[in-house]
C-alpha cells in the first residue's frame, strides 16, 4: 500500500487503488462537472444530516480506506467515525466507516456496480449508496446484512426520497446533479 501512496501525482489527480490483492486500478480522478456537482450537494446534505444528529463521525471526500488482505480503495464519499482521521493519516481503516457512496462514472461502472460493493461488504461498511447519474439520476441505498448489501432504497430523480439511515434525511438524485 505505500508503494501506491508513494506514486506520483500525475497532474491529472489520478486514482490508484487495489481493488483486488496486487493488481493496481487506475481511474481519472477528475470527472466531469455533473459529478463533482452531485458528489458536493450529497456531501452536503450528508454533512448536515451528520450535525443534525450530533453523532462522532463527519463527511469526507476520497480518502483512501484500507481493507483485509491489502486491498485499497478511495470511495466518492464516506462518513466516516472521526477519531480514524484525528491523526491526519494518508489512510484510514475501513472499519471506522459508517457509509461509503460511489458516483458512477462511464469508466467506473464495474467497480462501483460490482467490485466495490464486495469490497465494501467484506470491509464491514455498514452502508453502501450508489449514485446513478446517466439517464435518469437515482440513488440506491442499501445496508449490509449477513455479509451482503440488501437494497433498502431507491430514490428516483424528480421528486424528493426520504432515506432513514443512517441518517434521517431527503434528496432529489436529479436536484443533486442539476446545473
Amino acid at each position: 500500500m505505500e508503494d501506491v501512496e508513494a506514486l506520483p501525482d500525475d497532474g491529472n489527480h489520478t486514482r490508484y487503488e487495489l481493488l483486488t490483492p496486487g493488481v493496481l486500478t487506475v481511474t481519472p480522478a477528475l470527472d466531469g462537472s455533473v459529478h463533482q456537482r452531485a458528489s458536493r450537494r450529497l456531501a452536503n446534505l450528508l454533512d448536515a444530516a451528520v450535525q443534525a444528529a450530533q453523532t462522532p463521525y463527519e463527511v469526507l471526500a476520497v480518502i483512501n480506506l484500507e481493507f483485509p488482505g491489502g486491498r485499497l480503495a478511495a470511495p466518492d464519499l464516506v462518513v466516516i467515525d472521526q477519531a480514524a482521521t484525528a491523526t491526519d493519516a494518508t489512510r484510514c481503516q475501513s472499519a471506522s466507516v459508517l457509509l461509503a457512496v460511489e458516483i458512477v462514472s462511464p469508466h467506473t461502472q464495474p467497480q462501483d456496480r460490482i467490485i466495490k460493493p464486495q469490497l465494501y461488504a467484506e470491509g464491514g461498511i455498514e452502508h453502501y449508496w450508489r449514485l446513478e447519474l446517466e439517464d435518469q439520476p437515482h440513488l440506491i441505498a442499501s445496508k449490509l446484512r449477513n455479509g451482503r448489501y440488501r437494497q433498502t432504497l431507491t430514490a428516483r430523480g424528480g421528486a424528493p426520497a426520504t432515506i432513514e439511515e443512517p441518517y434521517r434525511m431527503q434528496l432529489d438524485p436529479a436536484a443533486l446533479a442539476r446545473q
